[in-house]
């Protein structure tokens, strides 16, 4: 009779709600008989109920000798629930003391949870009061709250002693489980059509009154938002580090202002990449590979080129490279270098080459970028101050300056151009090495330098000219103009001595006359003898070199006599040649045999 009214009342109870655990998927711990459907888990969410036998199909058995039972159904949402029906397995007998199977369902527990493990949910039922003779085969439990996983359990612990009348192992014999309440998330009321207040996610199945807030909301009705600096479930997650410390979106996390420094992401709760820092990690570090995401100030070395706390700054006073070890080389106007690389992007400066400017220019070569070549006029051909072209040693004779690129002028030449030109024609300066007068010498000079006056007897343009034979002294006359230096003989005047005087003409003539017919005469017989001489001594020589030759007889003493007489010979020659040429001075016609 008990059961039959149990039956109508659970009949009544469920006319309100909706089964929301019908066909929905269900799993046991340890099944009997594994692979067989007619055991199988879902057998308890069927709707079937007309057979509560083991083998009937529609009921759940699970493995013989266990200590322990689960069974649960999941509703795939979180719903509010009413109450939970269980049809246990009777074997279709009459269910009481005298059925075998009431002690099995002794001592069970019934959870409502949010997730598969029943001690993080709510009990709603822990028998410890049913005995075999009490325990309803139909049991209904009242149990409003909000879950998504119904969970059945029972053991039979080892070292525990149970009350009289309990199975010596654990079983989940369950024909059917319906679990009452609204299919819908966010309802109440009899029928489920009333819905919770906004920011409730649960409300109470029949009062309506708030069981659960929705995401950042607290209080009785849900009616408050997170206290500053929290949000989400329950009010429990703590905000991020939000830019200039506003509070997060109570609900989400989210920071609409941005993250302060040293986080980023949506809730600023992400610590920067160890290559970024400041507010929402949008600053780079330095040059370096770490910095620290809140100050920026690198944690690791300067990449090359680099210095400073957060190697912001570019090496200086000259220097570069790794910690701004390596000093620059001689850059143009000594500039600083390249601060990573030490390059000089100007080029470089006096005396020094290549891409870092430590380079001395090499023998030869001078200046900026060791692009000027040295004088091959220093003393040394191309040898020269690196830096300032300077020739080593001084320059060689004709020239002068510091390149020695400069030419003796101001009719000076030879070394150091202290040396002064001859007379060269027209004044022209002379050659500014050896001094030499490439286009003559003024009238009365001569020699290769124009710095030797004529010789005696000759004056004039190349010193071709003779002085007058009637001067005071005999062509004794200046070597510029020829004028006599000593006035003229008797008989003759004017400056170059060229000029009859008249008056004294017919005396001197008639006094020299006379003289002068022979000594010319005794002349001419001095030259014939001399000569007839020196004819007679070639034949001589020739005969002798001819006898030699025909004996083919050589000796080192016959040819040092030989050659000692060839010597004397020209020696004689040379003063009878003298001797004919001081007589041949009589012999050309002078303007006085003219005028005669």
């Amino acid at each position: 009779m008990l059961q039959t009214c149990l039956i109508l009342l659970a009949l009544r109870l469920s006319t309100a709600y909706e089964n929301i655990a019908f066909n929905k998927p269900a799993w046991q711990g340890s099944q009997y008989n594994s692979g067989n459907d007619i055991f199988d888990a879902s057998n308890a969410v069927d709707g079937l109920k007309s057979n509560l036998s083991a083998w009937g199909g529609q009921c759940v058995q699970s493995n013989v000798n266990q200590q322990t039972a689960t069974w649960r159904v999941d509703l795939e949402d979180i719903l509010s629930i009413h109450h939970i029906s269980i049809y246990y397995r009777t074997e279709n007998a009459v269910w009481g003391s005298t059925n075998g199977l009431s002690g099995r369902f002794l001592g069970f527990s019934l959870y409502v949870s949010n997730a598969t493990d029943r001690t993080n949910g709510k009990l709603c039922l822990h028998d410890t009061d049913y005995t075999r003779d009490t325990i309803p085969a139909v049991l209904n439990v009242t149990c409003p709250v909000h879950g998504q996983y119904v969970i059945y359990y029972n053991e039979r612990l080892q070292g525990v002693t149970y009350p009289t009348g309990y199975s010596d192992y654990a079983f989940n014999e369950l024909c059917e489980v319906e679990v009452y309440g609204c299919p819908v998330p966010g309802y109440y009321g009899s029928d489920c059509s009333t819905p919770c207040y906004d920011t409730c996610r649960y409300c109470h199945i029949e009062t309506g009154a708030c069981q659960g807030c929705k995401p950042g909301y607290q209080g009785h009705q849900c009616e408050l938002p997170c206290s500053p600096h929290y949000y989400g479930e329950v009010c429990n997650e703590t905000c991020g580090n939000c830019s200039d410390g506003i509070t997060c979106n109570n609900i989400d996390g989210t920071c609409s202002s941005g993250c302060d420094v040293g986080v980023y992401g949506d809730k600023c709760k992400t610590s920067c990449p160890i290559d970024l820092h400041g507010k929402n990690c949008s600053l780079p570090c330095g040059s370096c590979d770490t910095c620290d995401r809140f100050t920026g100030q690198c944690t690791s070395p300067c990449y090359p080129g680099w210095k400073g706390q957060h190697c912001t700054d570019e090496c200086d006073q000259r220097r570069y490279g790794l910690g701004c070890l390596y000093e620059c080389g001689a850059c143009l106007e000594y500039t600083q270098c390249h601060h990573i690389n030490g390059s000089c992007l100007q080029g470089c400066y006096f005396g020094f080459q290549g891409e870092l400017c430590k380079t001395a220019c090499p023998v030869g070569f001078y200046g900026t970028n060791c692009l000027e070549r040295c004088s091959r006029n220093c003393v040394v051909p191309e040898r020269c101050n690196k830096t300032s072209g300077e020739c080593e040693g001084g320059c060689q004779p004709g020239w002068i300056g510091i390149l020695c690129d400069t030419k003796c002028v101001d009719n000076q030449y030879g070394q150091d151009c202290n040396q002064t030109c001859g007379k060269c024609r027209e004044a022209k300066q002379c050659h500014h090495v050896s001094g030499s007068c490439n286009d003559g010498c003024e009238p009365g000079y001569q020699g290769n330098k124009c710095d030797e006056v004529c010789e005696f007897g000759h004056f004039g343009a190349s010193c071709k000219e003779e002085c007058s034979v009637f001067c005071g002294k005999s062509r004794d006359c200046h070597h510029v103009t020829g004028y006599c230096r000593s006035g003229c003989k008797t008989g003759w005047r004017g400056n170059d001595c060229l000029e009859v005087d008249t008056q004294q003409q017919g005396t001197e003539c008639d006094r020299n006359c006379e003289t002068r017919f022979y000594g010319v005469l005794c002349a001419f017989c001095v030259i014939v003898v001399l000569n007839g001489v020196y004819g007679l001594y070639k034949i001589m020589k020739w005969k002798k070199k001819k006898r030699s030759d025909k004996n083919k007889k050589y000796r080192a003493s016959d040819s040092t006599i030989s050659t000692k007489d060839t010597v004397l010979q020209v020696r004689k020659d040379e003063n009878v040649n003298s001797a004919y040429q001081e007589l041949g001075e009589l012999s050309p016609s002078s303007t006085y045999d003219t005028i005669r």
